[in-house]
């Protein structure tokens, strides 16, 4: 399986300043899953409020980028520890510039490097057979005036659960945004 050299950093939660990581991520066959220590993560496709990859088991928004050859990874304005993978080391050296590293930035530790396929697999088909209705998901990019009225109830419902439950309060307010577009597209279809 391919591996390549990548910074990891948890946004779910944190600022610029959460946990972070230098180590070396593995790809699926696809190239739309990566691994790293013990964890399967997916593209948020520009969706996501800080990160741009989300953990599949828990949800939680990371920042997943190349490693900088200069080891400014974190934004200017955040700080803190990054955890170096020890069999990643030399690879990192080779690619910084100069190749000294600087241990007082870096803790080295040891990741999980047991890939879980089958937790992945069972989370992505547990969430293709969640839904049971028959509407596709990619519907909900549809514009209001072209989904049906069954659609209309889905994405509604779908929209309302998300402006409650949703984890940030961005997303919530996109979601009662979208949600209300609907309701008026559905109002004006029955009325």
């Amino acid at each position: 399986m391919k591996t390549t050299l990548k910074y990891i950093e948890l946004k779910t939660g944190f600022s610029h300043n959460g946990p972070a990581w230098i180590g070396l991520i593995s790809f699926s066959k696809s190239g739309k899953t990566l691994y790293f220590d013990g964890k399967a993560f997916q593209s948020l496709r520009g969706n996501g409020v800080s990160g741009n990859y989300y953990e599949l088991e828990s949800g939680d928004e990371y920042w997943i980028s190349g490693v900088k050859k200069n080891q400014q990874n974190r934004h200017s304005i955040g700080g803190g520890l990054i955890y170096l993978e020890n069999r990643s080391v030399e690879e990192y050296v080779k690619h910084i510039d100069p190749p000294s590293l600087d241990l007082n930035q870096y803790i080295l530790i040891d990741v999980e490097e047991t890939l879980p396929l089958d937790r992945t697999h069972l989370l992505e088909n547990t969430t293709k057979l969640a839904n049971t209705t028959g509407i596709d998901d990619k519907k909900r990019f549809l514009h209001p005036t072209e989904m049906t009225i069954p659609e209309l109830d889905y994405f509604i419902a779908y929209y309302r659960e998300d402006s409650i439950y949703g984890r940030f309060l961005k997303g919530r307010k996109y979601a009662r945004t979208q949600m209300n577009t609907l309701l008026l597209e559905k109002e004006r279809r029955v009325s």
